[in-house]
């Protein structure tokens, strides 16, 4: 039998910090990096890609009170910052293109709002329980066809900041099946990451990447094939796994069930089964209608974020994510909408307006589930904040060239296998530090697609070992807004999800290696 003293926990206990602070933690640790990191700088090309072998020392452009600032100023340079055509520096107060997240979080909130007026009609809830109890012994192929279609879209045209909108369908619907908020969490996290990992055609990461190395879009697209089929199967089995062995034993579940009334606790600590959703309701015919502006509302957002003419054509032409959300030198067709958070965002206020006329709620009701609905993302907000913020820190500071180049020193003169090898290696924590594909391939394929032909690596081969590093660090960098971000939504620490995943991470990591080194080599 228990005590009490068995059942107190030790006040010595460590506990992880939570996502934000976790954030502010690394934000603090990149500002101290570049204070002793020099800063330097390549030459560049016309179209602004860094010159192999042109790397040169600079003077700090910063005084030690304005580095000092950098630090304090992080956040809102994350959320706000413009980056100078000029001097190249992230600041809010100066005139230039968008850097900062801001696009991103109001887009969280914008969900938020929509989840709770939606939420509060109870349409999804008749609807979730309904569909449970159709697929009550089926969760498994739910699982797997969710991530095979994020996995899909992320290798073809890089969906997956995108997913963060999904957890207000995917959350009810899993707790009725009786799976836990990992279970979600990592279905729509490792199903999108994965497919950005081995990405086949993604015109924002591959596209930018082979316009750099001078390749076409096409080659090395039987590797990334191959690729694609072998990891996203790995994710799926590890996931279903895992989901299998917490809905037969509650008790296995690495995040619990009672943070948000999943369950009930026993006197043993366990969790005791959920109330099931009742599955005798029927939907209301405004109800129903609720229901059709959210199927609507998510597919317009799926087909309007698809660059089309980029996709089907197969162009090799940079492209842009974060930024415009264009591919340039592709002429659009005539039905793509090119939207991108800013049109997102008004897409679900306008959606959630909608449900409130629809379900007559009247003005101070809606407005008061709006204002509330997005009050509650403040927490994912912040987290994506801070990610921009490390960001900045290192663009402001002038220390990626240096970075850059002792990447492009370590990689220098290795044989085919070992050059694949480090190339993957390498760019998982330049990954981390530019989470953005384009903007990494844009800086790191100028220097290795000349040291591939060295090491007698194929350009082709080298971009696909290239974002197998870049993809890998997006599953596990605490700067990662698909990742931070979706894990604050679905509120899984950050740890419990390193603990989830960390043998399926090193498995990717092996399997990858393994196969792009076998292909380099003997390719």
């Amino acid at each position: 039998m228990n005590t009490p003293e068995s059942q107190t926990p030790s006040e010595s206990t460590f506990k992880f910090p939570g996502a934000v602070t976790t954030l502010a933690i690394v934000t603090v640790l990149v500002w101290l990096a570049a204070l002793f990191i020099p800063p330097g700088e390549f030459l560049t090309d016309a179209d602004g890609a860094p010159v192999p072998g042109t790397y040169t020392r600079i003077d700090s452009p910063l005084t030690p009170a304005e580095r000092v600032q950098q630090l304090v100023l992080a956040p809102v340079n994350g959320v706000y910052g413009l980056r100078s055509q000029v001097s190249e520096i992230i600041d809010t107060a100066i005139v230039g293109r968008l850097f900062g997240q801001i696009g991103v979080i109001v887009f969280i909130m914008a969900i938020g709002a929509f989840i709770s007026v939606s939420f509060a009609t109870r349409a999804l809830e008749v609807a979730v329980a309904a569909l449970a109890n159709r697929l009550r012994d089926k969760g498994w192929a739910l699982i797997t066809a969710v991530m095979v279609l994020f996995s899909a879209l992320g290798s073809t045209m890089g969906f997956s900041v995108e997913t963060l909108g999904f957890y207000a369908l995917f959350l009810p619907l899993m707790k009725a099946l009786g799976y836990d908020r990992l279970v979600t969490a990592s279905m729509i996290i490792l199903g999108a990451l994965i497919g950005v990992m081995a990405s086949t055609v993604n015109p924002f990461s591959i596209g930018v990447a082979a316009n750099e190395a001078g390749v076409s879009l096409g080659d090395g697209i039987v590797l990334r094939v191959l690729l694609w089929v072998v990891l996203t199967s790995m994710a799926v089995g590890w996931v279903l796994r895992y989901a299998a062995r917490v809905r037969s034993d509650r008790a296995a579940s690495l995040v619990g069930w009672d943070d948000d009334g999943d369950a009930e606790q026993t006197d043993d600590g366990t969790a005791a089964s959920a109330a099931p959703l009742a599955t005798d309701a029927r939907l209301s015919g405004a109800q129903k209608w609720v229901l059709v502006i959210t199927a609507a509302a998510f597919g317009l957002m799926i087909f309007s974020v698809i660059p089309w003419s980029a996709v089907l054509g197969g162009r090799a032409t940079s492209a842009d994510y974060y930024g415009s959300h264009e591919v340039a030198g592709v002429a659009p067709f005539w039905f793509e909408l090119n939207w991108w958070f800013p049109e997102l965002s008004m897409l679900f206020i306008l959606a959630s307006v909608l449900v409130g006329f629809v379900a007559r709620m009247g003005e101070k009701e809606t407005v008061r589930l709006i204002s509330a609905g997005a009050a509650d993302m403040m927490g994912p907000a912040m987290v994506v904040l801070l990610a921009g913020g490390v960001s900045a820190i290192m663009n402001n500071t002038q220390t990626m060239g240096t970075i850059l180049h002792s990447m492009e020193q370590l990689v220098s003169g290795a044989s085919a296998g070992v050059f694949t090898l480090l190339t993957v290696v390498l760019n998982v924590p330049l990954a981390m530090l530019i989470p953005s594909s384009s903007g990494h391939g844009a800086l790191a394929m100028p220097l290795l697609a000349p040291l591939a032909d060295f090491a007698e690596v194929s350009r082709a081969t080298t971009i696909t070992a290239w974002i197998m590093g870049h993809g890998l660090a997006l599953m596990l960098s605490p700067t990662s807004v698909v990742l931070v971000g979706g894990l604050a939504i679905a509120k899984v620490g950050y740890e419990k999800y390193l603990r989830f995943a960390w043998p399926l991470l090193l498995a990717l990591f092996i399997v990858s290696t393994a196969i792009i080194g076998f292909a380099a080599t003997f390719g």
